[in-house]
């Protein structure tokens, strides 16, 4: 009787295991696939994610080869690349109505700004979620046939970001500058929550704003000839790009 006891106490420790990894599994590929299904909806753009691991002991989890593609149109691969993003969320919420993020880390993502001096890849996002742009389009219609789940996210960090600026009017003229932190708090705070596609235009908004001021700083270099990370200027240029400066700095004035 004994034998037989340990036996089942044995297969049912077996049996949770097995569980846990078969929710684990579930639970990783489902956010990536929602990734994938929603980022599309949300953004009108390619989405692409290599991998999601989501601990559901600890809350803790790591996102790998986020990859956001451009708007059509526009000639870089892609506007934002992210290896690796680390997160910590409540397990609990998960099966609530309001998922709790405690804190989303993004660290060194690779983020493109395309202009033709008139638009720009990033400000087109944001025209896609509904954001505003010097070109206004009708409104499109809400894809989605059942509400979003809606989250909070407490802290959200992205570090040590490059920002490739590429001039594509000008011979492709492009340099590559780091981009200062950025730091949101308190996203969706309080009972309402916050849906996915709202989270990405608080995060994109940011991001385009460093963006184009950072954008503005290196084509005023660029004019004068430096030498950046990713591209070197060329002095043929000069005075067409001293032209372009005044341009770009112009309409981002406009869209303030």
């Amino acid at each position: 009787m004994k034998k037989i006891l340990v036996r089942l106490f044995i297969l049912l420790v077996i049996l949770l295991v097995v569980a846990a990894v078969g929710v684990h599994l579930f639970l990783d590929s489902a956010v990536k696939k929602a990734v994938e299904i929603a980022g599309p909806q949300i953004m009108k753009v390619p989405v692409k994610l290599d991998s999601v691991s989501i601990s559901l002991l600890s809350g803790s989890g790591k996102i790998q080869g986020l990859v956001v593609g451009n708007p059509e149109g526009y000639k870089t691969p892609q506007a934002i690349s992210v290896g690796v993003a680390s997160l910590a969320l409540q397990p609990a919420s998960l099966l609530a109505d309001k998922i709790v993020v405690d804190s989303i880390n993004l660290q060194a993502p690779e983020i493109t700004f395309e202009t033709d001096l008139r638009h720009n890849n990033l400000s087109k996002l944001l025209d896609n979620l509904g954001g505003t742009s010097e070109t206004k389009k009708e409104p499109t219609q809400p894809t989605e046939t059942k509400p979003a789940k809606k989250l909070e996210v407490d802290d959200f960090v992205i570090q040590n970001a490059r920002l490739h600026v590429s001039v594509t009017t000008l011979g492709s003229q492009s340099a590559t500058v780091p981009l200062p932190e950025i730091h949101l708090r308190d996203l969706g705070k309080g009972p309402d929550g916050i849906t996915p596609a709202e989270l990405t235009k608080r995060v994109l908004t940011e991001i385009e704003a460093s963006a184009s001021k950072a954008a503005v700083k290196t084509i005023e270099d660029l004019s004068k000839g430096a030498v950046f990370m990713g591209g070197e200027a060329g002095k043929t240029a000069t005075n067409a790009l001293d032209k372009a400066t005044h341009n770009i700095g112009d309409l981002f004035k406009k869209k303030k």
